[in-house]
């Protein structure tokens, strides 16, 4: 059997393309994934070293799911092919490879395609290239409440109040400029108005407070890498050299920086291969640019365009539905998705009193569901905004549905934040904020009027018990150090569980306390993914991921209910059955002014159809009459979207079905 026989025609033509730009228009469900790395294995069976080839994703997630399905196809494909092409050269360690050998798992970093996000390779980039980036090869990530701390001390330190000035909001401000490739010096310089002047002198202070604490922020790990490639051609000629074939899963979710980042790894050879769909581009708020896949053709020439439209997730009725929900918008490849499957059954509409009785209802369904043989894993509950999580968290709490919100992160979580802290604050003591975080944890008599002397260099003014404390501190940071440099990652966790007296605390502590420490241990546990490496890139690689985790990272595989989260939180995911609630005018779609922009409502009307589309087996839809929001009923209206879809593939629930279509007539 030839590789590509388990791929339809079009996803034959993708996979079997090797050199020059290839553009996939990849539906929802149509195979992405499958299609790529069958691609990045024929490029291997081709003669492409395996570490010569670039894949990028924007997800954890995806990342880990192309990279085990690239393993799998490897170990299945070594096992009777002879791959002496991809053996290392003498000079690197490598020479004669036995067929057998080839996928070696102590030599995965060296002999497989680098798959990751977009933020672990400029991790890699800045790592590698830390004295030409002017910084520690050693930084910390700083995480979103890392960076509102910093935010909000620059703040302070211009004599501002942070109530006033907000410093979520200019850090969003500040995020997007990155975004956008901009500098700090760059914005200076076209600062004009106020609030503009404002946010420079903002922006400046928190630099200086991230360069003082040898941190990155998310941002800056795309901008800095990208900077460095544009501005050495030295390092970007290494990078375009080594990486001979390039991928980008979501193209159409790339900013500028990504899309610069991308343009500046491809250089001439132009080998680059981008996967998208405009249909699912939902991510305009955090800077993602549509016109990078419509203009694709124009930046690479001669591009080749494969187009996926066979969906192997939904039936028809589902596919039908999503198809006429997206025909209406203008920026778009025009095709309609199509599946073999058969029409399933008609998508549910819930016409609901008010939020209370629509959450009763999804409750009962799903117990329904439950009922007729599903698991409650099966279940996926899709609201536009995060508020409307509440009323339905009641709802199953009430029917005793075990469920799990996306967003409440593992890594969040305060015990694990205190010992990441006390990692990174022993591998960069001038992380201050790690240092505040634990220096008095557990409790060591180290009082604030202390840190704030200790952070001021008037240390030498604290009397002599306190500075003993204070230098005891300090010893223990250096044997972290010290244990961390000769031992592997889970067993440096739990030297710092150990000795820092955070077990002993937690353990004399409620029974809150003890499950802090049950969460520790797991972190341990997780901890032993990174154990293979040497112990420093261990220790790098855990803390990266760590900081750069997303909200799909925190699903669990393991049997935990229904699943709720935001239609933005599900793109990606898939569930046989699917809940989309809320279909209210000005709740979904979403006002957020009283003339939304031609732009505003075909993202709108894209992010319904990713929800759609999240769905393999059945589509519930509800709206109520009316909604509690911000503390004041408001009456409510069906939303437009609900007469978009043809009524024949509607089922009216508990009630006399509501000819939707007169409303807009």
């Amino acid at each position: 059997m030839k590789f590509v026989d388990n791929l339809n025609k079009e996803q034959q033509e993708a996979a079997s393309h090797k050199d020059g730009p290839l553009l996939i228009i990849a539906g929802a469900g149509a195979g992405k994934t499958k299609t790529l790395t069958h691609r990045i294995i024929n490029l291997i069976r081709s003669g492409v070293r395996p570490e010569n080839i670039l894949a990028i994703t924007f997800t954890n997630k995806a990342a880990s799911e192309m990279r085990d399905r690239t393993r799998k196809l490897l170990i299945e494909e070594t096992d009777h092919k002879n791959y002496s092409h991809c053996a290392l050269p003498p000079s690197q360690g490598g020479g004669s490879l036995p067929t057998k050998n080839f996928y070696d798992p102590t030599l995965l970093e060296r002999r497989e395609p680098w798959i990751g996000t977009f933020h672990s390779l400029g991790v890699k980039i800045l790592r590698e290239n830390a004295e030409a980036s002017g910084i520690s090869r050693n930084f910390t990530i700083a995480d979103a409440s890392d960076t509102n701390s910093l935010i909000k001390g620059a703040i302070k330190d211009l004599g501002l109040d942070p109530k006033q000035y907000e410093p979520r909001k200019f850090k969003n401000i500040i995020s997007k400029q990155k975004g956008n490739f901009i500098t700090c010096e760059d914005f200076e310089k076209s600062a004009s108005e106020h609030l503009e002047k404002l946010v420079f002198k903002i922006w400046k202070k928190y630099e200086e407070g991230l360069k003082k604490e040898k941190s990155l922020d998310f941002d800056d790990l795309l901008l800095k890498s990208t900077w460095l490639l544009k501005n050495n051609p030295a390092i970007r000629k290494k990078y375009q050299d080594f990486f001979s074939h390039v991928h980008i899963d979501e193209y159409q979710d790339t900013n500028q920086v990504q899309y610069e980042l991308t343009r500046l790894l491809v250089g001439e050879k132009k080998n680059i291969c981008v996967v998208g769909d405009h249909d699912q581009n939902i991510y305009s708020w955090r800077g993602a640019n549509l016109k990078n896949i419509l203009n694709f053709e124009k930046d690479y020439p001669g591009t080749k365009i494969v187009l996926l439209e066979e969906n192997y997730r939904s039936t028809g009725t589902i596919l039908e539905a999503a198809n006429e929900i997206i025909k209406k918008n203008i920026e778009r490849t025009e095709k309609n998705l199509f599946t073999r499957q058969s029409a399933g059954e008609k998508i549910s509409l819930y016409e609901a009193m008010d939020e209370n009785d629509e959450a009763e209802f999804i409750a009962s369904k799903i117990l329904e569901i439950k009922d007729q043989g599903s698991n409650f894993e099966d279940i996926a509950v899709l609201y536009r905004t995060n508020f409307q999580s509440r009323v339905l968290e009641e709802a199953l709490l009430l029917y005793s549905i075990p469920y799990q919100v996306l967003g409440t992160r593992f890594f969040e979580r305060r015990e694990v934040k205190d010992v990441l802290s006390y990692l990174k604050a022993a591998l960069n003591p001038e992380g201050l904020s790690d240092i505040k975080r634990i220096i008095n944890l557990p409790p060591r008599g180290i009082g604030v009027v202390t840190i704030e002397k200790l952070f001021s260099d008037q240390k030498e003014t604290l009397p002599a018990k306190t500075q003993e404390k204070l230098i005891n501190f300090f010893n223990l940071l250096e044997e972290i150090k010290n244990y961390a440099e000769k031992h592997r990652v889970s067993e440096t966790i739990k030297f710092i569980v150990k000795n820092t007296g955070l077990e002993t605390m937690l353990k004399e502590g409620t029974d809150e306390d003890l499950e802090r420490l049950e969460n520790i241990k797991e972190l341990a546990t997780l901890a032993q993914k990174y154990d293979e490496l040497p112990n420093e890139d261990g220790i790098n690689k855990f803390l990266e991921e760590m900081a750069l985790m997303g909200d799909q990272d925190t699903l669990k595989d393991e049997k935990i209910g229904v699943r709720l989260m935001t239609v933005h939180a599900s793109k990606g995911l898939e569930f046989p059955y699917v809940f989309i609630v809320g279909l209210e005018q000005d709740l979904f779609p979403h006002a957020k002014n009283d003339s939304a922009t031609l732009e505003e409502a075909e993202e709108e009307r894209r992010l319904f159809y990713v929800a759609l589309t999240r769905a393999e087996k059945k589509v519930f839809l509800s709206f109520a009459n009316t909604r509690m929001i911000f503390g004041s009923r408001q009456m409510s209206y069906p939303s437009e979207f609900l007469s978009d879809i043809p009524e024949h593939l509607i089922e009216q629930e508990n009630r006399e079905y509501l000819n939707l279509k007169t409303i807009y007539t």
